[in-house]
């Protein structure tokens, strides 16, 4: 004969398991994993396009499409008050001299920090630096010791490229910590949900005699 025990199960017999909860019942709703998912996507893609356009515009900083040989001259449009650099392009540190004869003395400087960039197969430093008087067309002239090209390109911004890595790099960060934050979240609450669902789906306690043997 089985005895009923306090928990609603004859002595000797199966537990009684707990009850099924259906996931839909559950809160928060799945459809949170998919939102971590997504705004994890749109900050990753908002954190690459960042990386794309200041990559793009680093290489693009140097015209190496109108690059001239060491000796020879080209012409170049200047406009007064923006700054402009002279990249050069060689196998050592030859001594290296531009010069524009038509613009005002002083536009020409030389720089206090170095800067260099690789564009395809090319490593170019910068040189010099001109700020130009007035607008207009001018002849730059390039030498120097050793064999080089030269080309002219837009004065580094390093603290826009900086920055633009940096919003990247925290356009990524901030996806991760998001996508686990609301993971994690989603998945403890649902978690309490089910746990109070079951406790009160639960059946009732039956108390039944107790087992013979047994003193209490």
């Amino acid at each position: 004969m089985a005895i009923q025990n306090p928990w609603g199960a004859p002595y000797g017999g199966p537990p009684i398991p707990p009850p099924a909860i259906p996931a839909k019942d559950l809160r928060p709703r799945r459809i949170w994993y998919l939102v971590a998912a997504l705004l994890a996507l749109v900050l990753v893609g908002a954190g690459t396009a960042f990386l794309v356009v200041t990559v793009k515009d680093t290489l693009h900083s140097v015209d190496t499409a109108r690059s001239f040989s060491s000796g020879d001259s080209r012409t170049f449009s200047f406009v007064k008050g923006e700054s402009k650099a002279i990249y050069v392009s060689q196998s050592g540190k030859g001594h290296v001299e531009c010069r524009i004869p038509e613009m005002r003395s002083g536009s020409m400087t030389q720089p206090d920090s170095s800067f260099r960039i690789t564009v395809g197969s090319r490593t170019w430093d910068r040189v010099f630096e001109v700020k130009p008087g007035s607008s207009g067309d001018y002849a730059l002239t390039c030498t120097s010791e050793l064999p080089a090209e030269f080309a002219l390109g837009d004065k580094p911004r390093v603290g826009a490229t900086f920055g633009g890595i940096a919003a990247a790099i925290g356009c990524f960060i901030t996806a991760f910590a998001t996508a686990v934050t609301i993971i994690v979240v989603t998945a403890v609450r649902r978690s309490r949900h089910r746990r109070r669902l079951a406790a009160a789906w639960a059946p009732p306690q039956q108390w039944g005699p107790q087992p013979p043997g047994r003193a209490y």
